[in-house]
């Protein structure tokens, strides 16, 4: 793995996988309320070789209430997210775009999730230095904007 550099509290990486070279972007919350905060994180990744880019993934540092939603705000502006034990992902490839674009041009974002117990937990991230990290890995793989 070779990292392509850091902005903020954002990293870029590229990785030659076995099934193609895969591109990603790596960063932690500025405050956690619930979870493990050494666990909590959200990245962003494309694999060009499967023809796939900008799947968003949030790690919660908790296992998420069965069949239910996270909510993203980002700068105010929502996107529901579906859980599967302790991460949170986009439904389709249109989300994932429009929740990338609107971290590259936001200041915060803020997601909120149920865990199995207890009260929701919720996760604020510092979204300076997510588009230049993003630069880096569209570039690393071929991806344009």
């Amino acid at each position: 793995m070779k990292r392509l550099g850091a902005s903020g509290p954002w990293q870029a990486y590229e990785d030659d996988a076995p099934g193609g070279k895969i591109c990603f972007l790596v960063g932690k919350p500025i405050k956690t309320d619930g979870g493990r905060a050494a666990e909590v994180r959200m990245s962003v990744t494309h694999r060009p070789a499967d023809k796939v880019a900008n799947v968003v993934n949030f790690i919660l540092g908790f296992r998420a209430r069965t069949d239910s939603d996270a909510m993203l705000a980002v700068d105010g502006r929502r996107f529901a997210l579906f859980t599967d034990k302790n991460g949170a992902w986009t439904r389709d490839a249109p989300t994932d775009r429009a929740v990338v674009m609107a971290m590259s041009r936001g200041r915060k974002a803020l997601i909120r999730a149920q865990p199995e117990r207890g009260r929701p937990a919720t996760h604020s991230y510092d979204l300076g230095g997510f588009d230049e990290a993003l630069q880096l890995i569209d570039k690393a793989c071929g991806v344009r904007r």
